[in-house]
């Protein structure tokens, strides 16, 4: 059978593979799915990314697949592993934070200032895939990024640096890494050009930009690279990608990720012009939070300490230790599912909790001012289920209701009016990859999996 587009989602623990039909007509088609557990352990994620094929090839009753595209995904093996080193912690550091983890990266370490010695070493002992080195607005100071530049070219690491700072240094941060015979080197647009300023597409762009052409970071992931004939990004920035997509067609939204190992957290936003006035640090439209200590399968035991195992005994109605022994990443039992529900459910609220803004009260000599800090998510109209927790769940629409009705008063969280939709085909990162080279079909089929338009008829056309 000959496929139009098939798109791997290489994950941690999962290989999925969604086959996709039509992405050229007015009537594309989501065709179906195969999942096999991901085999970084096994040495080679092709084995997991063949096995995924054989399933969809059963789901499909078909004993050959040929493509047309074949495109790709991938948080395998840690993902994207970055650090990001600026000058001031709440000014060109955080820039520079919200385009790496908006590209989709997993950030292992951000310092603010100059580099010390033990910043260094624990540079060399991350061995991250792209570094990324900020610091000054434009036509401001200068002296620290270069430093910076200098001492990370001198650890000969030889991986793709970015240089995304004050525009006067570009040329100098050149001739440090090719001094160093570093041979991909990027310079782009300030993350941070002015006061008050944020600029990061252009950097989260490079970002993806370099992972497709750079980085392989899984056992086994040339050979997958010498099978894509399309883009490969980041997991996390494929669905970051389709949450764009979304908000120029829905309006602003929010984006649940519940993974196995993280909690994920996109909303694409401006914010209320209310709380705009009294904001007291500027932030992007597009945000995307990482909560790497809360994962309803690797991370299970962290959620559970949260909460507490006898609060969790009390409120479930069974002894959670059964369950917890014999933990598998789908649920099959009544009181497995439970569990995993209350354990999205603490997800939820606490990655919401660590995402949305606050207001806070500051006294002076004229009196109470009200100001508000990080990102408002008062006027989102949409909150978004992907993941495989909360597009498998069957109380997850009840949990994020729940989740926002439990929310702090004086948190910038989502009105209880908002309309909540699930990704129910779990497609939202492949179509956040597919919409580089489709974004009609990618756009039809996003809104068909919520629930938002019906799945086309091919008879009809």
């Amino acid at each position: 059978m000959k496929i139009n587009v098939l798109v791997a989602e290489i994950g941690s623990t999962t290989t999925v593979v969604n086959a996709f039909q039509g992405v050229d007509s007015p009537c594309p088609m989501f065709l179906g799915q195969g999942q096999h557990p991901t085999t970084v352990n096994e040495g080679d994620v092709n084995i997991g990314l063949e096995g995924a094929i054989n399933a969809l090839k059963e789901s499909l009753n078909i004993d050959v697949i040929e493509y047309d595209e074949m495109l790709a995904t991938s948080s395998a093996a840690g993902g994207l592993k970055m650090t990001v080193h600026g000058l001031v912690y709440d000014m060109t550091v955080r820039a520079a934070k919200e385009a790496a983890l908006g590209a989709g990266a997993n950030i292992h370490k951000i310092t603010a200032g100059k580099l010390r010695r033990g910043d260094l070493k624990k540079i060399q002992e991350i061995k991250p895939n792209i570094i990324l080195i900020a610091g000054g607005v434009d036509y401001g100071e200068r002296a620290t990024a270069i430093e910076n530049a200098g001492k990370i070219a001198e650890l000969d690491l030889n991986i793709p640096i970015i240089y995304a700072g004050n525009v006067e240094n570009q040329e100098e941060i050149l001739e440090i890494f090719n001094e160093r015979k570093y041979s991909n080197v990027f310079c782009v647009e300030n993350v941070y050009p002015k006061i008050d300023e944020l600029n990061v597409e252009p950097t989260r762009a490079v970002i993806q930009d370099v992972f497709e052409e750079h980085i392989i970071h899984a056992p086994g992931m040339q050979r997958v690279k010498e099978m894509i004939n399309g883009p490969i990004i980041p997991t996390p920035g494929a669905v970051m990608q389709a949450s764009k997509l979304l908000k120029e067609d829905l309006g602003d939204l929010v984006t649940f990720d519940v993974g196995g190992a993280t909690t994920d957290l996109h909303s694409v936003t401006e914010g209320s012009e209310e709380i705009n006035r009294i904001l007291i640090s500027p932030e992007p439209l597009a945000k995307r939070t990482v909560e790497g200590d809360l994962g309803v399968f690797v991370n299970m035991q962290n959620i559970v300490n949260l909460i507490g195992a006898e609060t969790l005994t009390k409120e479930l109605s069974f002894d959670i230790s059964s369950v917890m022994e014999n933990y598998k990443p789908i649920p099959e039992s009544e009181n497995e599912k439970k569990f995993v529900e209350r354990l999205a459910l603490e997800a939820v609220k606490i990655s919401l909790n660590r995402h949305a803004g606050k207001l806070r009260n500051l006294y002076g000599a004229s009196g109470k001012t009200t100001v508000a800090e990080g990102k408002d998510l008062s006027n989102i109209q949409y909150i978004i289920g992907t993941g495989g927790a909360l597009t498998r769940l069957p109380n997850r629409i009840s949990l994020i209701k729940k989740a926002i009705e439990e929310q702090d008063s004086n948190l910038l969280g989502p009105t209880k009016e908002v309309q909540i939709l699930i990704d129910k085909h779990y497609i939202m990162a492949s179509l956040g990859v597919l919409s580089k080279t489709h974004p009609k079909a990618a756009l039809v089929l996003l809104k068909e999996s919520l629930g938002l338009k019906e799945a086309c008829d091919e008879s009809k056309n």
